[in-house]
């Protein structure tokens, strides 16, 4: 068979696979098996067990199981809680307040945690109550948790931007710096389009009546809920930019400090250390079975000449190279609709990277841009991850259709936010020259 129609039946059959609703990590290595005997011989069967042992044998990939218990401790000790209540004090009086605060609470988790269910299941259980209760607009708060929520992919640290760097062979703590900025930018592009609405329709958001005893002193004594998150973010972030740890040895340190936490807020214990472990295990386990099948899928894209293929499909269109890098991504936020974000860098990157190279993009830019586009595919409909992490909390009386409604507008947010980027690759790029090595 020719290496053309060997691609159209691997791709054909991970469709057909995917749709019968068999794992994303079971149905790549099940294809992989079959690929890798039919065309090889069984004999073939060593050099993917090989290839294996030396993805699971990676040090970057030790990052993940730490970063995912940092997450999971400062989930469970408390801090989410007292940082909402001081976000409660300090944003009331402004323009759709309650749900800029939840953005603003939402990007420190970001930069605590780098775990989107963080994010989701802390703020649907704390912010989306609250903001009911104040007769809020559904859709508004809905979609205000559901989007910051997903700034975890973008705001270092980050296990997805771990995952892409590993797969993409890039530099983590490079790919943690550049994604600062335009996490940021996107939290901005939300901030101002809340304040923007309720500036203009207050019914959408109102303002808590003026006779609630909040004075100055309460404000202020509020703020020492941002000490430990201030410190786990410097500790982490802070030595990374300073080139003195690894994001490996980074993770080491913010696990510490979560731990600390945890004391600190009296939350320490055996339940803690359980619902912990059990995290790490269940998410990392997850990750790695999908990195394995993914890996010995795309051997087999890589071997029957899949690559070649299409870098050369790319050269014979002669079409603009913006125009290219818009049609991948656009491929990506198809996909997202459909895989898990982890599924789609490994999948895609190794396919989308020579690509790049020949249109003469930058790697560590156009993996911003990817990131940016995995943040779309988190809550798009009908799969994204933060629509099903959001169901869980939804109070009686609000279905689906009110939360595929309320991603609309911050799905188009972040679109603008990817055209920012692309137009000002300077807003990713310029942090990362700045690292001491």
């Amino acid at each position: 068979m020719s290496s053309e129609l060997v691609l159209v039946i691997m791709f054909a059959s991970l469709v057909g696979l995917l749709l019968t609703g068999l794992p994303l990590a079971f149905t790549l290595g099940s294809l992989a098996l079959v690929f890798t005997i039919t065309l090889w011989g069984p004999a073939a069967l060593s050099v993917t067990v090989l290839n294996l042992f030396d993805t699971m044998q990676s040090e970057s990939l030790l990052a993940i199981p730490l970063y995912v218990m940092m997450a999971s401790v400062l989930q469970r000790s408390g801090v989410i809680e007292s940082l909402y209540k001081a976000m409660e004090l300090w944003s009331r009086r402004l323009p759709g307040g309650l749900a800029v605060g939840t953005i603003a609470i939402c990007t420190i988790i970001a930069a605590m945690t780098g775990i989107v269910g963080a994010a989701v299941a802390a703020m649907g259980m704390l912010a989306l109550p609250s903001m009911l209760k104040r007769n809020y607009q559904p859709e508004l708060a809905i979609g205000t948790i559901c989007a910051g929520g997903t700034l975890g992919i973008l705001i270092p640290p980050s296990v997805i931007t771990i995952v892409y760097a590993v797969t993409a062979q890039a530099s983590i703590g490079q790919m943690f710096i550049a994604g600062v900025i335009p996490g940021l930018l996107l939290a901005s592009l939300y901030i101002g389009y809340i304040v923007l609405r309720a500036a203009l329709n207050p019914s959408i958001a109102p303002r808590p009546e003026e006779n609630e005893d909040i004075t100055w002193a309460m404000r202020i004594a509020a703020l020492k809920s941002l000490v430990l998150p201030m410190l786990i973010i410097v500790g982490v972030l802070g030595t990374i930019y300073m080139g003195i740890a690894t994001p490996t040895e980074a993770a080491a340190v913010g696990v510490a400090l979560a731990f600390v936490s945890a004391l600190i807020e009296r939350r320490f214990g055996w339940d803690l250390l359980r619902g912990v472990g059990m995290d790490v295990v269940k998410v990392t386990t997850m990750i790695l079975w999908i990195t394995i099948g993914a890996r010995a899928f795309v051997a087999i894209f890589t071997g029957t000449g899949g690559a070649d293929f299409l870098l050369g499909f790319i050269q014979d269109m002669d079409a603009n190279r913006w125009v290219v890098l818009a049609v991948m991504l656009a491929i990506l936020f198809f996909l997202g609709m459909f895989l898990d974000e982890i599924g789609i860098i490994l999948l895609c990157v190794p396919v989308f990277l020579p690509v790049i190279d020949f249109l003469d993009f930058d790697r560590l830019w156009f993996g911003i841009l990817f990131l940016v586009s995995a943040q779309m595919a988190y809550i798009s409909p009908p799969f994204g991850y933060t629509l099903f992490y959001m169901k869980g909390v939804l109070p009686a009386g609000i279905g689906m259709g009110t939360v595929y409604r309320a991603i609309i507008p911050f799905m188009l947010l972040q679109a603008f936010g990817i055209l920012i980027c692309a137009l000002f690759p300077e807003l990713v790029l310029w942090l990362p020259k700045t690292m001491i090595q």
